[in-house]
């Protein structure tokens, strides 16, 4: 049996860049892969973007409206794919999260999913709270925050100024929207700063 992997880090730990590498793997050894990510991730359009320069398109560029399992059912039909690469997995609905676990299992594809694991006030995407529930192997992707230390957290930027409230989706024509890694310690005292100046 196939396994669901999970491979979650704070924000320039190096998900994508990863990603885009197992998929040249796979393809020097003459495997089919297919590559996913939600619609919702607009970074990139419909393709996979590195912040080291690399990019690929998707094959499947995923509204919260598709089976998944059904989609990839059909395609291995035609095909025998070898691996299913995800990328932005915290924005899938936890039934989507469902259905990968399904392609790993029922279908027999290695299925190998990345992410982030907490938003920018530390709550779980959906997405990933399903994942880490359901994968046969999760692996932290390490990077680290400006002070030095590991950063496990996001923080949310909005023209420069770090902010703490709003929803979990950041989808703003208007404003710089940027996130920054942050360890637990500076996720703390920027937090403090910004209720500081908010009260």
């Amino acid at each position: 049996m196939s396994k669901l992997y999970f491979r979650y880090g704070a924000m320039n730990c190096g998900k994508s860049t990863n990603l885009l590498q197992v998929a040249h793997n796979y393809e020097e050894r003459g495997m089919k892969i297919i590559l996913i990510k939600p619609c919702i991730d607009t970074k990139g359009d419909d393709k996979i973007s590195s912040r080291l320069g690399v990019e690929r398109k998707v094959d499947l560029l995923a509204t919260k409206e598709v089976d998944i399992y059904n989609h990839i059912l059909l395609l291995n039909k035609q095909e025998n794919i070898d691996c299913i690469l995800v990328d932005e997995a915290q924005f899938f609905t936890q039934e989507q999260a469902q259905q990968l676990f399904n392609i790993a299992v029922k279908l027999n594809i290695p299925t190998i999913c990345y992410g982030l694991r907490t938003d920018f006030q530390m709550n779980g995407f959906p997405g990933s709270t399903r994942l880490l529930e359901l994968a046969h192997s999760i692996e932290e992707l390490k990077t680290i925050c400006t002070c030095g230390k590991k950063a496990i957290f996001n923080g949310r930027k909005i023209n420069g100024k770090f902010v703490f409230k709003g929803e979990q989706i950041a989808i703003d024509d208007n404003d710089l929207i940027e996130y920054q890694s942050l360890c637990a310690k500076c996720y703390y005292e920027k937090f403090e700063e910004y209720n500081n100046c908010n009260k």
